[in-house]
């Protein structure tokens, strides 16, 4: 490795980097310190935990000039002699920790206190802290101020014994490549007799295709077969027409014999259904009769203003809705309507009944009356909507009684 620099002291290779140091840490103060103010067996596990080897050598290259033709040891030999004092390789690799840890950096920055600092060192060790990064805690808690020597000691053997740790994992880890590339080969093995497999079964299948090809042409054959057969067939029958003449007639008799038994059946049903509507009629008349004669016996209501003796349009069994008004007046509005021959529907506006109900209803009304002083904005503009989309007569009644209704009846019969 090309160096910028020669420092006054070397690492030896019987040096031990997990010897127990006890050193005199300077007086508490400020000033966070610096990666050479740090003791020298830190070195080691600084720049190894806290520098990937790639930024490392990237940091080196930039300083040198161009690229290091040591190997990682000797540059993490080199680097590490170079953080013992003051040089431009110590300077550059303490912005670079500096700019990777600087959450850590900003989060230790609050810690007035050497237990407050080791407590945040113990949270970020464990991996309990979220956020948090071991290099990161590691690195500022080794340069906080209030970092005393018991607790750099106890961080840098916590540090050193995770190293272990994690070249014990690595070698797990590489026992566990070694058996899932035997896996692989096993898995490429039977890889290889998955596609053998299918290239039978896609030989079956175009055989089988082949097969169904030369039955499709058998059915096809048949087919014509069949269908000279029916057109002989047919030439029979033909003749045998003209041999019996009445044929046809007798034919033509049964079938009509058998549309008047389904029509007698319909007009029987149909009048059965007539003398039940008038049964209803019936009851319902009388119930009005006695509903009147209540009526009679009250004081004046605004909803009896109705003119009795007011001509009423003949509706045909029109289907009429009534959309809004007062819940007690919708049996008056089905009595008067019925009188006319029509079909009640009613909707009461968006009130109770579920508004995307009314396109249905209004779909199936000949006639729509809208009670506007009983109604929702919604339901006011969804019945004028679909009336103009529809061309659909509909009357507006402000006043929700028997006799605007009656006049909106009247009105509906005008042309």
């Amino acid at each position: 490795m090309n160096e910028p620099s020669s420092p006054p002291e070397r690492p030896h290779a019987g040096d031990r980097c997990c010897s127990p140091v006890v050193s005199l840490l300077p007086p508490p103060g400020s000033r966070r310190r610096r990666l050479w103010e740090l003791e020298a067996h830190a070195h080691c596990s600084v720049v190894g935990v806290c520098l990937p080897i790639q930024a490392l050598r990237r940091l080196v290259n930039k300083l040198v000039g161009g690229p290091a033709v040591a190997d990682d040891y000797a540059l993490h030999c080199g680097v590490i002699a170079e953080c013992r004092v003051r040089t431009p390789v110590a300077e550059a690799v303490q912005k670079e920790l500096d700019r990777r840890c600087a959450l850590a950096l900003q989060q230790a920055r609050v810690l007035k206190t050497t237990d407050a600092l080791a407590a945040w060192w113990q949270a970020g060790a464990a991996g309990s802290a979220p956020g948090r990064d071991l290099p990161g805690s590691f690195w500022a808690t080794l340069t906080h101020p209030r970092c005393t020597a018991e607790l750099q000691q106890q961080v840098l053997g916590e540090v050193h014994m995770l190293q272990h740790q994690v070249g014990m994992a690595t070698r797990v880890e590489l026992g566990r490549f070694e058996a899932l590339i035997d896996e692989n080969a096993v898995l490429g093995r039977e890889l290889a007799e998955a596609q053998q497999r299918a290239t039978r079964q896609a030989t079956e299948a175009a055989r089988r295709c082949d097969a169904l090809a030369q039955q499709n042409l058998r059915s096809r054959a048949e087919l014509i077969t069949r269908t000279t057969e029916l057109a002989g067939l047919s030439e029979r029958l033909v003749a045998l027409e003209a041999a019996v003449p009445e044929l046809a007639s007798r034919y033509a008799l049964g079938q009509d014999n058998r549309q008047l038994s389904e029509r007698v059946h319909a007009l029987q049903r149909s009048l059965l259904q007539a003398r039940q509507e008038a049964d209803r009629q019936q009851r319902r008349a009388e119930e009005a009769e006695a509903r009147a004669a209540r009526v009679a016996t009250l004081p004046a209501n605004p909803e009896a203003d109705a003119e009795p003796d007011a001509p009423l349009p003949q509706l045909m069994d029109r289907a009429v809705l009534c959309v809004g008004g007062r819940a007690a007046s919708v049996p008056v509005y089905r009595q008067l309507i019925e009188r006319t021959g029509g079909r009640f529907l009613h909707h009461d506006g968006g009130e109770e009944d579920n508004s995307a109900r009314l396109e249905t209803t209004l779909a199936a009304a000949d006639l729509v009356i809208c009670q506007t002083g009983c109604i929702s904005h919604d339901a006011y503009w969804r019945v004028k909507d679909h009336c103009k989309r529809t061309g659909k007569r509909c009357l507006f009644v402000e006043t929700p009684s028997q006799s605007a209704l009656t006049r909106a009846l009247a009105n509906a019969a005008e042309p």
